[in-house]
């Protein structure tokens, strides 16, 4: 039964190199709070792989790292911009909010949950009118893929940053699932950031294999400036830091994270496609990820779930579901999934 779990990724198990890393990194001792060699070691291997320099926050939760680049680039006073749907906005239990000591966030729309520059544009024309009675504008965050599984090309980021740059606001980007759109783009990973304007990244890696692991990248050094005392203060500077970098050094070894992304990647597309000509269901979003938005009639979504499948209502409606593939998502579990929606669907 569990193989017929498309709930989320966040409920598969571990990648085997990954715990083989994390047995590794238990044997004997080592620095404490990332001054060990692995921490050491990761920070050059994220230069390499993303063809610059730049410096290295792991942490074990998107939360964590996407509040602290929230606090890290907006005062109190200021005014975050981000999709209406981004999980920033939508997800974090005002965590955005309370690291950056009351910033608002303003979420703005667009097909897909990508942000759509034209409202970008009208947005930040019009703010600031109200002077010191209103939040300043300091930072744009774009989700990467996006909540309902949409990738933003090179060119679409960087139309959104010289946007976001016009008004002098600084750019972060939620890459909770960047692998995955990445894998899709076949971009690299200098493409898809600070060769297209992103200040501060996210990099995710806990929904694609890690056990807990997650690194806040900051492309320019004058960014990171006691953003170290800020991690701290937030509880997430940890003392064993190796068990965190040991697992992103395993994922990134050898295109680890690239070969997981890319198999989640390709289950989801076969669930796009298996439910082609099913009746009643319709395709929402194009699958650029590693999820599946499907409109279901009520014999089909539910006879699913009688069937033993997991799959989420999407939020705010009634008839809109999630299938989210995993790195470990077996063929026959999708092909199930197909043929059970076939049958039901008459």
């Amino acid at each position: 039964m569990t193989r017929r779990n498309f709930h989320s990724d966040n409920e598969a198990g571990v990648a085997p190199e990954i715990l083989a890393a994390l047995a590794r990194a238990n044997d004997g001792t080592a620095r404490s709070y990332g001054d060990d060699a692995i921490t050491k070691r990761l920070r050059a291997r994220f230069c390499e792989i993303f063809e610059t320099e730049l410096e290295l926050f792991p942490v074990v939760t998107g939360t964590a790292a996407n509040a602290l680049a929230v606090a890290q680039l907006t005062p109190p006073y200021g005014a975050v911009y981000c999709h209406a749907e981004a999980h920033l906005n939508t997800d974090e239990c005002g965590a955005p909010e309370l690291y950056s000591g009351g910033a608002k966030l303003i979420g703005l729309e667009g097909a897909h949950a990508k942000i759509d520059p034209a409202v970008l544009q009208h947005t930040l024309r019009h703010a600031g009118y109200l002077d010191d009675h209103e939040c300043k504008a300091c930072t744009l965050s774009v989700s990467q893929a996006t909540e309902h599984g949409a990738a933003y090309s090179a060119a679409e980021l960087a139309q959104l940053t010289r946007i976001a740059r016009g008004y002098g606001l600084r750019v972060h980007m939620d890459g909770a699932r960047f692998a995955n759109a990445l894998v899709h783009l076949g971009a690299t990973p200098a493409e898809l950031t600070w060769k297209s304007g992103i200040d501060l990244l996210s990099f995710g890696a806990t929904k694609n294999g890690a056990m807990m692991a997650e690194a806040l990248l900051v492309f320019d050094s004058a960014l990171a400036v006691e953003l170290g005392r800020r991690r701290k203060r937030a509880g997430h500077l940890l003392s064993k830091m190796r068990f965190v970098s040991a697992q992103l050094e395993a994922y990134l070894d050898g295109g680890l994270w690239l070969r997981l992304a890319r198999h989640a990647n390709a289950a989801a597309q076969a669930i796009a496609a298996g439910f082609e000509g099913v009746a009643g269901a319709e395709l929402l979003h194009p699958v650029q990820g590693n999820e599946a938005f499907l409109r279901l009639s009520p014999a089909v979504a539910e006879g699913l779930k009688a069937a033993g499948f997991g799959f989420n209502r999407w939020p705010r409606t009634d008839d809109v579901y999630r299938f989210v593939a995993a790195f470990d998502t077996p063929s026959s579990a999708v092909e199930d999934l197909v043929q059970a929606a076939r049958r039901l669907a008459g």
